[in-house]
């Protein structure tokens, strides 16, 4: 997959996708949907498949202060899209000038001058342009005038109602990656490069691998079986494990961070890319009488995230 993060000077093997655009956080089914219409689309025109979307995302950029709330780095949306089969990632930065396109000035200037796109798809409450005032219409509008085709698709509705970002952030929020994973069609992931820590798992016997989700909206604090992919590095591949999601109040008032023990692994993990996938919720953050009975409490959980993951 190629990324392109400027619309600008674009060289003729990056344009003319046919191109799915929104944020795309999570990337979920009904995502997922959007950019299968857009890949059909380019098969009957022979344009390569394209995603267009913005970072950082537009909701970060005007409310700076706003609690986080992605559920995937602009990193891990790409490795997602990747899988999916997208050719093309249109990564444009966000920024003044283009927040302060008109919608006009948005379909001619980005969308067909710049990137030159032959078709494009887009959700049904999708918006565009200053102050968000472009919709569908004037998008189909665009199209007709500049020469690019334009497909609305629907909603979709999964068993947990309509499918949106904001409805698995409540899932995750609630400790249930399952019903979470249900509405994204893949587990849901924290993936990010191991940082080094306090070491205090390895004298307890649980080496752990450390990741930021600083910038991430936090799951449920407390403990997950898990599903690890360590995407570079001598160890590259899949492993089962065991992760803590939270501030480990066992030692004090601590950032927020995941701590994976993986099973059965020896090596070093430091400045490797970890793709973490939650699949079971085990239980809740909690500061315990002593180190030994930490030990125990780690070994029950160790236990049961093989059970669990074993019936994949």
């Amino acid at each position: 997959m190629r990324i392109i993060r400027d619309y600008t000077f674009l060289d003729p093997d990056a344009r003319g996708a046919s191109a799915a655009i929104g944020n795309f956080d999570g990337v979920h089914i009904g995502h997922q949907s959007v950019i299968d219409l857009a890949r059909n689309a380019g098969a009957n025109i022979g344009a390569p498949l394209g995603v267009l979307t913005f970072d950082p995302h537009p909701r970060e950029y005007f409310a700076k202060d706003a609690p986080p709330f992605r559920l995937m780095s602009a990193a891990a949306k790409a490795t997602q899209l990747e899988k999916i089969g997208v050719k093309r990632l249109y990564q444009l930065n966000f920024n003044t000038p283009l927040a302060d396109l008109t919608p006009e000035e948005f379909a001619t200037r980005v969308l067909h001058e710049g990137l030159g796109l032959r078709h494009v798809v887009v959700g049904a409450d999708f918006r565009f342009g200053n102050k968000r005032a472009g919709s569908i219409g004037d998008l189909s509008r665009f199209g007709k005038e500049l020469g690019f085709g334009v497909t609305v698709a629907e909603l979709i509705e999964g068993a947990q109602g309509q499918v949106s970002s904001t409805r698995i952030r409540e899932m995750l929020t609630e400790g249930k990656p399952r019903e979470a994973a249900a509405m994204l069609g893949h587990w849901h992931r924290i993936e990010g490069i191991v940082i080094g820590g306090e070491q205090r798992g390895r004298e307890l016997g649980y080496p752990t691998a450390n990741m930021s989700i600083d910038g991430l909206h936090p799951p449920k604090f407390g403990v997950y079986a898990v599903l690890v992919d360590v995407q570079d590095g001598p160890h590259k591949g899949r492993y089962h494990g065991v992760a803590s999601m939270g501030v480990r109040p066992m030692f004090g008032e601590n950032l927020p961070n995941l701590e994976t023990f993986i099973f059965d692994f020896s090596g070093d993990l430091y400045g490797a890319t970890l793709s973490v996938a939650l699949v079971e919720y085990l239980r809740g953050e909690e500061k315990f009488d002593g180190l030994e009975a930490l030990i125990t409490q780690m070994d029950a959980d160790s236990a049961q995230s093989r059970e669990i993951l074993a019936a994949l």
